[in-house]
C-alpha cells in the first residue's frame, strides 16, 4: 500500500506525541513509537521503565502489544521518536518482536530537531529467529 507524505507526517507526529508520555526516570532516555496497521489505524506506545530493569517496557514492544490486544496483527510501518541527537533504531529485542508480526516493516526514526533515518527490518535484523518459519525469517 502506497503512503503519501501526509500519512508519513501523521505517523511521525503520533510518535512525537507518544514521546511526551514516556516514563524514563532511570535512564532519562524517553522513546515514543507509533505503529501503522495495514488497516491504516495508528497505535502508539512509549517506554515505561521500572526500578527492576527487567520489567521495563520499550515503546515499540508496547505499541505492538497494544495493537495485538485490539486484534491488529499486520503492520506496515513504525515510527520512533527520541530526544537523542541522532535517529535511534529499535533495540534488538524490539526488532525480534516486530519480526514476529511484520518481517517486512519499514522503520523510521525521528529526533525533535528534525533529523530522521529509515531502515527495513531486514537491514537491522538480517538473521531473525523464527520458531515458526511461516511467521518470519529463519
Amino acid at each position: 500500500m502506497k503512503r503519501d507524505s501526509r500519512q508519513d507526517a501523521s505517523l511521525r507526529e503520533a510518535a512525537l506525541r507518544a514521546l511526551e508520555n514516556a516514563y524514563a526516570p532511570y535512564s532519562n532516555f524517553r522513546v515514543g513509537a507509533a505503529l501503522r496497521a495495514r488497516s491504516g489505524e495508528l497505535i502508539t506506545g512509549c517506554n515505561v521503565e521500572n526500578s527492576v530493569n527487567g520489567l521495563a517496557m520499550c515503546a515499540e514492544t508496547l505499541a505492538v502489544a497494544s495493537a495485538v490486544s485490539q486484534g491488529l496483527t499486520e503492520f506496515d510501518e513504525i515510527a520512533i521518536a527520541t530526544e537523542d541527537s541522532e535517529p535511534t533504531p529499535p533495540c534488538g529485542a524490539c526488532r525480534q518482536v516486530l519480526n514476529e508480526f511484520a518481517p517486512n516493516i519499514k522503520i523510521s526514526s525521528y529526533t525533535r530537531e528534525g533529523k530522521e533515518a529509515t531502515w527495513t527490518l531486514q537491514e537491522l535484523l538480517p538473521y531473525a529467529f523464527a520458531l515458526n518459519p511461516s511467521r518470519g525469517r529463519v
